[in-house]
């Protein structure tokens, strides 16, 4: 019969790793194929990532002119004549900017050109000589061109795929390094572009279209677009290429790298100048932001009305790529990144080249989906393999380090080297493999339990039977020897206490007394081994480890008593439960080797120690009454306990034993100690023994009467009482020379 249940539930364990494996290889097809839902989880997690540790703002080469809504007031409303366009264009290429990025499409002519405004005049059949005037005027388009020709601009550009318009022609070549990745990049097929005059003016041209991710929001900024088979720059990198005067754009893709492996070539890197910028393999630059400074920005009113001196200007833009875009109320490019909801485009073109410029980088490596794979294979295969061996919290614990561990390593990869490494598969492959690993275990040794009580329950205690359901192998007899903390708890006068009570009323005092006893000692990690009558059989170390067993075991013996104390008063004043007067216990403590295991018979079996520690303790327990302590202990326990309230009690052969033992008295915790008078106590109580081993009754009885305050203080009177009660027989009767001064207690 044993070794048939013994074989059900080793079934049962190892039952849950096919599931769990089914589980886990759900998941890592999952991540194969990819699911756009849990990838999106990730992204959110990097967004947490960006909010809790953004880009830290520095000094860069970049500055932003904003149309915000104080320059709509002071020079009118947009679109502001081309005119005034051309002014801001001079006044910083004056003022020295490297490049002038506008983020700005000036795809239509200027309305309010003078030839234009002349033929609306026209038809209103205004004056000939008027009309004539107007259109003698240089045209405002022609007077922004000329601006542009004599300036570093880069001119923004849609990129569309409506299908009908003009393919764009690249102001500097993108020259290969390797396979072209045309196919690996966002595709478009047409453009809204600027007008040819300004097209033809400028030095550079780059794309201002942002696209965010499924959810909107803009996490990566695409460097190079595709439109049929040509591929173009957006206004960010070009605006760096025109700041250098760069000849080209050189694209490094998958193939020139040394890891291509086949199939379409993907970018690795983009070369512009002197910058190298890694990219994802569509080009694209993970956005790594800083939250609002207020150095990147310039409103353009003060540009333009001359607010700033020259000085000032110099010291604003030269050297500098400066980008023009409108946060003004009303005119926003408004798109969502992971640190604003709602952030201007042109921040954001901004921000891309303070990365490139400076070398701040997001960065997925190569590496990193290969890392993550074998992660969510690596530990899901040993949690689906420990889990049964385990069990649930164990197995819990184990997860919730695993996951732990994952989670901390992707956040300290992030924060030190800007790696963007994904938890999210290895984290929810974790996750499967134990709620799977754990409900079929739960279903299995559901079955398993209700198979071994049918077997068992007529023959054995339900106690074992939960054992034996954890481990068949416990059947057989046998113990181990382990160094452990035994107690033993007695009730004083518990007889006179039963005389005056009835079988029930005893009963409910019992329930009353060890259930509270019993909280104190299970919360200080004690296993109670029995209740023998009113007397309370507990230990430390076993079945489980306890690196604190001595402290453990000693704390809880106080605790007991002081509780006590406390259902003294309690208990007296109400009648539910009977309740005899002032109730008083005795612990006795021992520290030592003992045996302990299944002991008893073939026919019934009980987990209990035995070892001539646990009958040492029992001693200590009967002499608390003779001392009139609460608390004796051992001293193989005592010198475990060097912080303690202790004080040496006596040299006693106990009944039994041949070889004495010096007996303590605990007296209180840590705290007590350390009071002033308890260690004037233990000064003069360690003297009186002296002197009373040295059969100097007169000094010993002299420093009992000196100690009478403090030992009143910590309860220990009796036990002077006891000593002065000797020293007056041993004078009476003098020992003679030979005397050991060792006590020999007649009771046990």
């Amino acid at each position: 019969m044993a070794d048939t249940a013994r074989r059900r539930v080793k079934k049962g364990k190892g039952g849950a790793l096919l599931p769990s494996l089914a589980a886990l290889l759900i998941v890592a097809l999952l991540q194969l194929v990819g699911v756009p839902q849990l990838e999106r989880l990730g992204l959110l997690l990097f967004d947490g990532y960006q909010r809790a540790a953004p880009r830290r703002y520095e000094e860069a080469p970049v500055r932003i002119v904003d149309i915000d809504d104080e320059s709509i007031r002071q020079l009118g409303q947009w679109p502001w004549p081309r005119t005034d366009i051309a002014d801001l264009t001079r006044r910083l290429s004056d003022a020295g900017a490297a490049s002038i990025a506008y983020d700005v499409v000036f795809s239509e002519p200027d309305r309010t050109s003078p030839a234009r405004i002349a033929a609306r005049l026209q038809r209103t059949n205004a004056n000939s000589p008027a009309l004539s005037a107007l259109r003698a005027l240089p045209d405002n388009d022609a007077t922004l061109a000329a601006a542009i020709a004599q300036s570093p601009v880069t001119l923004g550009y849609f990129l569309v795929r409506d299908g009908q318009s003009a393919a764009v022609e690249p102001k500097a070549g993108l020259a290969m390094a390797g396979a072209s990745p045309v196919d690996a990049v966002q595709a478009f097929s047409g453009a809204i572009e600027p007008l040819p005059a300004f097209r033809a003016a400028a030095g550079g041209a780059g794309f201002v279209s942002l696209n965010g991710d499924r959810d909107g929001i803009i996490r990566k900024v695409p460097l190079i677009a595709a439109q049929k088979d040509q591929l173009l720059p957006s206004l960010s990198l070009d605006a760096l290429r025109t700041a250098q005067e760069a000849g080209s754009v050189i694209v490094k893709s998958s193939s020139a790298s040394g890891e291509w492996g086949g199939g379409a070539a993907q970018v690795v890197s983009l070369k512009v100048g002197a910058f190298e910028v890694p990219t994802t393999p569509a080009g694209e630059l993970w956005l790594y932001l800083t939250p609002p400074h207020p150095a990147r920005t310039i409103p353009a009113w003060k540009v333009l009305t001359g607010a700033l001196s020259p000085t000032e200007m110099q010291a604003a833009f030269s050297g500098r790529v400066v980008f023009i875009g409108s946060g003004a109320a009303g005119l926003r490019d408004l798109v969502s990144t992971p640190l604003r909801d709602r952030e201007t485009g042109v921040m954001v073109h901004a921000q891309a080249v303070e990365q490139m410029i400076l070398g701040r980088y997001l960065v997925r490596p190569d590496w990193a989906l290969g890392l993550e794979r074998s992660l969510l294979l690596v530990l899901g295969l040993i949690l689906a393999l420990l889990l049964p061996r385990l069990g649930a919290m164990r197995g819990a614990v184990l997860g919730v380090v695993a996951v732990g561990g994952i989670m901390l390593g992707s956040w300290g990869a992030f924060l030190r080297y800007q790696y963007l490494l994904d938890p999210t598969y290895p984290v929810i492959g974790l996750l499967l493999v134990y709620i799977v690993g754990t409900g079929v275990t739960y279903y299995r040794e559901e079955r398993q339990r209700a198979y071994i009580h049918r077997a068992f329950d007529r023959y054995l205690s339900p106690a074992l039977v939960k054992r034996i359901v954890d481990d068949p192998g416990q059947l057989e007899l046998g113990g181990e020897v382990r160094d452990m903390t035994v107690l033993f708890c007695d009730i004083r006068r518990f007889s006179a206490i039963s005389e005056t009570m009835g079988p029930q009323q005893i009963i409910q005092f019992l329930i009353a007394f060890l259930t509270p006893m019993c909280d104190i000692l299970l919360g200080r990690k004690a296993t109670i081994d029995k209740f023998i009558g009113d007397a309370i059989l507990a230990f430390w170390n076993a079945p489980l480890d306890d690196p604190d067993q001595h402290a453990n075991a000693a704390r809880g013996a106080l605790e007991m008593v002081a509780r006590l104390e406390q259902m003294n008063g309690v208990m007296a004043e109400q009648t539910a439960t009977p309740w005899p007067g002032q109730v008083r216990i005795g612990i006795g403590l021992n520290a030592g080797s003992c045996c302990v295991g299944n002991m008893g018979s073939a026919q019934r079996l009980s987990y209990s120690l035995i070892g001539d520690t646990v009958n040492l303790a029992s001693r200590l327990e009967g002499l608390t009454k003779y001392y009139g302590v609460p608390i004796v202990i051992g001293s193989a326990l005592e010198v475990h306990l060097p912080d303690f309230a202790t004080l040496p009690l006596d040299r006693v052969r106990v009944v039994g034993r041949e070889a004495p033992e010096q007996i303590y008295v605990l007296a209180g915790s840590e705290d007590m100690a350390l009071a002033s008078g308890f260690r004037r106590l233990e000064d003069m109580h360690r003297d009186m023994l002296i002197a009373y081993a040295a059969q100097n009754w007169t000094e010993a009885r002299a420093l009992i009467a000196s100690a009478a305050p403090y030992a009143a203080q910590f309860g220990l009177t009796a036990l002077h009482a006891v000593y002065a009660d000797r020293i007056t027989r041993l004078e009476l009767h003098p020992p003679g020379d030979d005397w050991d001064a060792i006590f020999e207690p007649t009771e046990k």
